[in-house]
């Protein structure tokens, strides 16, 4: 090798340095007509791209970190959430009609505790064992609930009954080839009925590191980002399901969590592991619901009022539009 050349690979100097990919500012991986190629140059382009992004977090913060005090404020990132469309429905808590509506509403008996719970579950005709597994666990989660089987009943004709039987609320599991696929959620005797798209449903078995079965005790409620008159309204609906007091000595806790118009259920515990650290437990149930419509009234499909109902052409679309 010549005077001040590096090491040549085969001279027993150690390894070559390893080549470092230099692309150009016009490369566009969709150009490379071979699939693997460009599936193995558009990893090298994405790992590249890491390694930048990474390199210029490290000199920020070094940055930063040398200014102390008088380093700049971080700046916020973009999110679909904070870019959100202002909807005109929103609700402000000191709003005097908001809160006259909500005490003459259907709701109003459970909230001014003249009423207690008690809810019915049942399902679409001839359910699978998911769907019937889904319905006892779901059980577990709400107090004062029963399961009874539809065994060909029409909606129409349980209402009545379960209206006679004093039941406050009536849930429908509705399936598609084995899996529960929907929601219909009926605040009894007046209404409104909810249709809900029910999504990525995991049974307490398929859920990794879960802690022990749930006890009999009354679980908290949490109830996040419902913020317009809609959102209101599924929020008081879900909360109606629930006693009012929470036995916090059994340390569970139901959250319905509203993001981007997705309700996501999660089922938790907690954990003291010591005077100042808390975990959490999850013990399922969980589940996705996605709202298709609300209608006035119990459950009637012909001749229902509905007061919302999700058209997909028409308020899809922009992406930071939402109506919960």
């Amino acid at each position: 090798a010549a005077q001040g050349s590096g090491p040549v690979p085969g001279d027993g100097a150690g390894p070559p340095a390893p080549e470092r990919v230099l692309f150009p500012p016009t490369f566009s991986v969709s150009e490379i007509k071979n699939k693997q190629r460009r599936h193995f140059m558009f990893l090298r382009w994405k790992q590249q791209q890491r390694k930048e992004k990474l390199a210029l977090k490290k000199k920020r913060r070094k940055e930063r970190e040398a200014l102390g005090d008088k380093a700049p404020p971080k700046a916020v990132p973009k999110t679909i959430e904070n870019q959100r469309v202002y909807d005109e429905t929103t609700v402000d808590p000191n709003d005097e009609e908001v809160a006259f509506d909500e005490a003459t509403d259907e709701f109003a008996p459970y909230f001014n505790r003249q009423t207690v719970p008690k809810i019915l579950i049942t399902t679409s005709d001839r359910p699978r064992g998911r769907t019937v597994r889904f319905c006892e666990q779901l059980a577990t989660v709400i107090p004062n609930s029963h399961v009874y089987y539809r065994r060909g009943l029409a909606l129409k004709r349980i209402i009545p009954q379960c209206i006679a039987r004093d039941f406050t609320d009536l849930i429908v599991i509705n399936e598609d080839r084995k899996i529960p696929n929907g929601l219909v959620l009926s605040h009894l005797p007046d209404g409104p009925t909810a249709h809900f798209r029910m999504s990525s449903v995991r049974l307490r078995k398929e859920i990794k590191r879960k802690g022990k079965e749930p006890t009999e005790h009354v679980p908290e409620v949490i109830l996040n980002n419902f913020t317009t008159r809609l959102g209101h309204s599924i929020g008081r609906m879900f909360a109606a399901l629930f006693p009012h007091d929470p036995q916090f000595i059994g340390r569970q806790v139901a959250t319905f969590h509203n993001q981007r118009d997705y309700i996501f259920f999660r089922f938790h515990r907690y954990i003291f592991k010591s005077e100042k650290k808390v975990g959490i437990q999850e013990l399922g149930p969980r589940f996705t619901l996605k709202l298709r419509s609300l209608q006035k009234g119990t459950f009637d499909s012909k001749f229902g009022e509905y007061e919302w109902i999700h058209k997909r052409r028409e308020m899809d679309t922009s992406r930071r539009k939402f109506h919960l």
